[in-house]
């Protein structure tokens, strides 16, 4: 019975193995050809691994595309959670959330150009609910906002959502630059520059006195208060 178990086992590790040999070659493939230009044949060369063994796992490239962003983005928010419920403040944390998204291109920079360029350029993008996915992440990281918008360290007239999903978007804008080879994706400095000025950027439009006493252009437009329409009447002379 103890044989069989650890066969069993064996077994299971070893199918792990594959589907993540073959996961990771998709990933590969993708960025390198394309989600239109990648084949499964190409997936299986790059995996070194029969053409068939391929559909064993996955039943087309499609859902190798899906698996690829459920598990890049899964492992994405986990660690942006980590980040949130850490202790410190709204600056360190905002910058500890930028370093998590820099750090994953840093470490796999093909995974996130998949992530961010071919999820949406595919016909399987319409079955990823990336828009749940990205929501997700906003309400996770608004928590910090709203903390931070009592705590007085967030300007008051900052809705806590919308400064979540602005960050996310520099965050992802920043990103595309190395990802089209706007910037060399091989400089380190480069990188750890962008991080800084990511965070800087975002923190500077959002926190308490960043902006001294200058009033923010989306409020500029404003129609001052009226003033009141009674004159003062001048004193009578004796």
């Amino acid at each position: 019975m103890g044989q069989q178990s650890k066969t069993a086992a064996d077994n299971g590790s070893r199918e792990s193995e594959r589907r993540r040999t073959i996961l990771r070659a998709a990933i590969d493939v993708f960025a390198r050809k394309g989600y239109h230009g990648c084949r499964i044949a190409d997936v299986a060369k790059e995996a070194g691994v029969a053409y068939g063994l391929v559909y064993h796992y996955f039943k087309n490239k499609d859902e190798l595309l899906e698996t690829v962003f459920d598990t890049g983005w899964s492992g994405f928010v986990t660690r942006v959670r980590a980040v949130v419920e850490t202790e410190g403040t709204l600056a360190e944390r905002v910058r500890g959330i930028v370093d998590v998204a820099f750090e994953a291109y840093r470490v796999d920079p093909r995974a996130v150009k998949v992530l961010i360029l071919e999820i949406a350029r595919s016909p399987a993008g319409s079955r990823i609910n990336r828009q749940t996915a990205f929501v997700d992440a906003i309400r996770l990281s608004s928590g910090l906002f709203a903390q931070a918008k009592e705590s007085g360290e967030l300007r008051a007239d900052m809705d806590p959502q919308l400064a979540s999903a602005l960050l996310f978007g520099n965050i992802e804008m920043g990103l595309t630059a190395f990802v089209v080879g706007l910037t060399d994706s091989r400089d380190v400095a480069a990188l750890e520059r962008a991080k800084a000025q990511i965070a800087d950027s975002f923190l500077y439009g959002v926190l308490t006195g960043a902006h001294g006493e200058e009033v923010p252009t989306w409020k500029s437009s404003e129609k001052p208060p009226e003033k009141s329409a009674t004159k003062s009447r001048a004193p009578k002379r004796t």
